[in-house]
């Protein structure tokens, strides 16, 4: 059986690399397509301008290791071009030989939709609690939007069948 996996991880030295909103979207564009090549879920997620988190499923426990190693490998490449091209001083000045992201991430597993449930709320909350947004649907980096409004928002969420329900408060 599968396992949901409540992910986190941060820029390098929790810079605010990801302030720029396309930075933001070749993160989720990332996700995309690489839960589409493994065959992953998305049951939520949240791009902040130094950080990330998401909630991710695996039929396969072990796919997560890998997973995210790509996900940061890809989503770093394309960061760095788009920074160089974009805002050659900025990138060039401060960061051009520092990584995007922290070596590590934080991944905790999550088990049960009530638990799933509370980790969305929190993902959610976090642009609110930054002060970047009122509410969280206004932030157009979060699977928010999609839960509360049922807007696209780069990333399909889905969740697991049966043996791992949507709380009710989420469908």
């Amino acid at each position: 059986m599968g396992q949901a996996h409540f992910i986190t991880f941060s820029c390098y030295k929790n810079r605010r690399l990801l302030s720029r909103d396309r930075c933001k979207e070749l993160v989720v564009e990332v996700l995309a397509s690489q839960l589409a090549q493994r065959q992953g879920l998305c049951l939520g997620f949240v791009v902040m301008p130094d950080h990330v988190h998401a909630l991710l499923y695996f039929a396969h426990p072990e796919q997560i290791a890998d997973f995210m190693q790509q996900w940061k490998r890809l989503s770093s490449h394309q960061i760095k071009k788009y920074l160089t091209e974009h805002a050659p001083t900025y990138w060039q000045k401060e960061y051009a030989d520092d990584p995007v992201w922290q070596h590590r991430y934080y991944c905790f597993e999550v088990i049960g939709p009530r638990k799933a449930g509370k980790k969305l709320e929190y993902m959610h909350q976090n642009p609110v609690r930054a002060g970047l947004v009122n509410k969280p649907v206004d932030w157009a980096h979060s699977s928010a939007r999609c839960y509360l409004c049922g807007q696209a928002v780069g990333v399909k969420i889905e969740w697991p069948g049966e043996e791992f329900l949507a709380p009710a408060a989420h469908r």
